[in-house]
């Protein structure tokens, strides 16, 4: 599922839209989005609290989209679902007792929810996925470039590895949760560029992409590849790298290996100035957080032009072709470029990133 318009051109066109005085039309026929005032509620299920974007990013920023695009009319239902794809059901369930307007979702277990889709979808409520395409008939989907994620990090890994690096190169791949589809995506694109370059030793697909289970399997691939021959390992998010710098310090390796990861974490980006964790891949959350709450309102109020302005790419889901999309670019975040990327957009002060702990890396990086 890739890119096939950059998200810029979706934000290029909702301007010349507006410039035009259309963008609040709505496409004429049966077809035509029922329309909503500003007094609308917005239903956001998201998957989990180990990953610290959703509570630090994701529901403020939407919130904050949503009342802004409202007149402060508008409201957001929210509830986490703490990895328990249950619990996201029964929250799912009460969204659709509650009648809320519209649903955006991050699915714990992608396949799982897809009955909740259809149940929301009987009830006239859309459902648009949010960062993880879930089954089901969804009405739209926002998030990034989920196999460019996965190259960015292998490219970047292999830069990391240096000069040598060829088919003796060992490494370890830590994927993500095999009930997200975004975890299959990152690592296609990732394996689609290691390929005939490096020797992938062990692969895991990591449960609930606990750091736990990545330090249990690192430990697992150290016992049966040697420490000293591992020479890079892809981590498919920030987290896990956390638990598989553990195993390897545990191990007694003092030089660690190239070590990827995903989601600019602040721990990982004290991790990146330090040199414990050699990259992670920024996305912008205000960028995705925004785009899924102008989707929304715009479903629900009945701005078809201008959802499908936003929504200009497509996807294919397992259940569903042809869902309306919009991919977010993202950037490979390394010891250069921490000013540009995290700092610039205001994610992290340098207050933050560089405690007593990080003073003189922070110093030998110029960060103040």
């Amino acid at each position: 599922m890739r890119r096939t318009v950059l998200s810029l051109a979706a934000s290029a066109m909702t301007l010349a839209l507006a410039g035009c005085g259309v963008l609040n039309a709505t496409s004429d026929g049966a077809d035509a989005s029922p329309t909503k005032g500003d007094d609308l509620t917005v239903g956001l299920l998201l998957p989990e609290k180990v990953n610290t974007r959703y509570d630090k990013f994701d529901h403020p920023i939407i919130k904050a989209k949503v009342a802004e695009l409202t007149n402060n009319k508008g409201k957001v239902e929210y509830a986490n679902a703490e990895q328990d794809a249950d619990k996201q059901a029964s929250q799912l369930q009460k969204m659709i007792d509650d009648k809320v307007d519209v649903i955006l979702l991050d699915a714990v277990d992608s396949h799982a929810i897809a009955d909740m889709v259809k149940k929301a979808k009987d009830a006239g409520i859309p459902v648009i996925a949010y960062d993880r395409l879930a089954e089901g008939p969804i009405d739209g989907y926002v998030s990034f470039d989920n196999e460019l994620v996965g190259e960015v990090q292998a490219r970047t890994l292999l830069d990391g590895m240096g000069p040598g690096t060829g088919l003796s190169s060992k490494i370890v791949m830590m994927n993500g949760s095999p009930t997200d589809p975004n975890a299959k995506q990152f690592k296609q694109g990732a394996e689609s560029e290691l390929s005939g370059k490096v020797t992938i030793a062990k692969s895991y697909d990591t449960k609930d992409w606990d750091p736990k289970n990545a330090q249990a399997n690192m430990a697992e691939a150290i016992a049966e590849i040697g420490a000293s021959k591992i020479k890079g390992v892809y981590s498919a998010n920030d987290a896990m790298a956390g638990g598989i710098i553990k195993a390897l310090e545990a191990a007694g390796v003092t030089e660690l290996p190239p070590i990827t990861g995903q989601d600019a974490e602040l721990a990982a980006v004290q991790r990146i100035i330090s040199g414990e964790q050699y990259m992670s891949v920024y996305k912008s959350y205000p960028a995705e957080a925004e785009a899924a709450a102008e989707m929304a309102v715009a479903k629900v109020q009945g701005h078809d032009i201008q959802f499908d302005a936003l929504a200009s790419d497509k996807v294919d889901s397992p259940t569903t072709k042809d869902i309306p999309a919009q991919l977010v670019t993202v950037v490979a975040l390394t010891k250069t470029n921490i000013k540009d990327t995290v700092l610039a957009d205001g994610i992290y002060k340098v207050s933050e990133i560089c405690t007593d702990e990080y003073k003189a890396e922070c110093a030998a990086l110029k960060l103040k």
